[in-house]
């Protein structure tokens, strides 16, 4: 206590407390010094608490979100109306994701980003599964695939819109017609199923796109299963772990796993702050 006593007086260049009898007494400046220091405490104390205490109905933030194309049609308006519902002052800022380059999550330009988790996703992201999704044909409800069993070879022998992906010469529906000995007729590339499914909503081409990702896209049309095995994607939840413990950020990742749930329905959010 002497020791730092000594280390006050020559900081602050008075003495801070002196002898009155047999105890100490402070000095004008001690106590001017009391009352702003303890108001300093109080500060840091705020300031270094966790985050926790706070709550969503005082939340005042934006997220950006760079998301896969079609969740924003398909997930957008659940997400937007329950966020709006829980925490007003939010505000959810959707980009297009163009590729799987990890750098806005790095630099701290995107929040949270959804699709399949690619070979060159940075090793440090945090990543969590969404949901499960499935490739199914679609054509216009005139379509001769839209009536009577669409066969591997039926399939194959139509006219195909194929979607073209970078660094992606051929894809898993053209590897899984190699093994049967088929392959498909494509008349067109696009560079989205948004288009894809634009170009077989007025044409007698075939748009083979994701299930779940397309629902709102594909609304008045035919679809169908493939008629081959194909893997199912895993569509994912990734972050940089600088916002892993985020209270808000926790919740907003909570808020969606509740939208893209496996069974489709808008099931309850965790508490705030959600543990995980």
């Amino acid at each position: 206590m002497s020791r730092a006593l000594a280390r006050l007086r020559d900081t602050t260049g008075d003495p801070l407390l002196v002898r009155a009898g047999r105890g100490l007494v402070p000095t004008p400046r001690a106590i001017e010094l009391r009352d702003r220091v303890s108001q300093l405490v109080q500060d840091a104390n705020a300031v270094l608490r966790p985050a926790e205490d706070a709550r969503l109905g005082q939340l005042e933030r934006t997220f950006t979100l760079r998301t896969s194309e079609g969740f924003v049609e398909n997930f957008g308006p659940a997400l937007i109306a329950r966020a709006g519902e829980e925490a007003p002052g939010v505000r959810l800022r959707f980009v297009r994701k163009p590729d799987k380059d990890s750098a806005p999550l790095r630099d701290g330009s995107v929040d949270l980003e959804t699709g399949v988790v690619g070979k060159n996703a940075a090793p440090e992201l945090r990543v969590q599964a969404l949901f499960r999704d499935r490739f199914v044909g679609v054509v216009q409800p005139g379509h001769d695939l839209a009536h009577g069993e669409v066969t591997p070879a039926r399939y194959a022998a139509s006219r195909h819109i194929r979607v073209e992906r970078p660094g992606q010469a051929r894809g898993a529906i053209d590897e899984a017609l190699d093994a049967l000995g088929l392959t498909r007729q494509i008349i067109t590339l696009v560079d989205g199923f948004a288009a894809a499914l634009a170009l077989a909503r007025a044409s007698d081409l075939i748009a083979s796109v994701p299930e779940r990702h397309t629902g709102i896209l594909r609304a008045g049309m035919h679809s169908f299963p493939l008629p081959f095995a194909l893997p199912e994607i895993t569509v994912s939840l990734l972050w940089h772990p600088r916002l892993d413990a985020d209270p808000a950020h926790r919740w907003l990742r909570g808020l969606l796993r509740a939208v893209c749930g496996a069974d489709r329905s808008l099931t309850a959010a965790p508490p705030w702050p959600p543990a995980e």
